[in-house]
């Protein structure tokens, strides 16, 4: 049996164990997974691993967030150590984003789900409307 299916078998197995009770903060995969879950989240994250990027660019970049939800999203993503804030001493002081080695260790696999997402957006959406469809009936 191939070692990475045995290893994903074991830790399912390991998860698994933990929902009788447990903690789920505890599961590093609920946990790390629930931090770049959000609605804009991999968005920024996609963004930010071009180049680094000023507040007001991000704002520009991706015009349907509001600025409470980009300012809110950016700092779930400093918290978890994805990106890094830096204010400039400028008048007014500006501020930029910019992932850090963390963040840009999500890139490649971040990029794959994107990629695979709109391989499959076609596939799900029909899936969905079938669904929807025989629900309804």
């Amino acid at each position: 049996m191939d070692s990475k299916v045995f290893n994903l078998k074991t830790k399912l197995e390991v998860y698994k164990a933990m929902s009788g009770g447990a903690n789920f903060a505890d599961c590093p995969v609920r946990d790390v997974i629930q931090g770049i879950n959000g609605k804009w989240s991999s968005l920024l994250v996609m963004a930010l691993a071009e180049k680094p990027y000023r507040f007001g660019a991000l704002r520009r970049l991706v015009p349907d967030i509001s600025q409470r939800m980009l300012t809110q999203t950016l700092q779930e993503l400093q918290r978890d150590g994805y990106v890094h804030r830096e204010v400039f001493p400028t008048k007014p002081p500006s501020v930029e984003y910019s992932l850090t080695d963390l963040g840009r260790s999500m890139f490649v696999p971040l990029y794959q789900l994107v990629q695979w997402a709109e391989l499959n957006h076609d596939a799900v959406r029909e899936a969905r409307a079938a669904f929807d469809a025989s629900s309804q009936a």
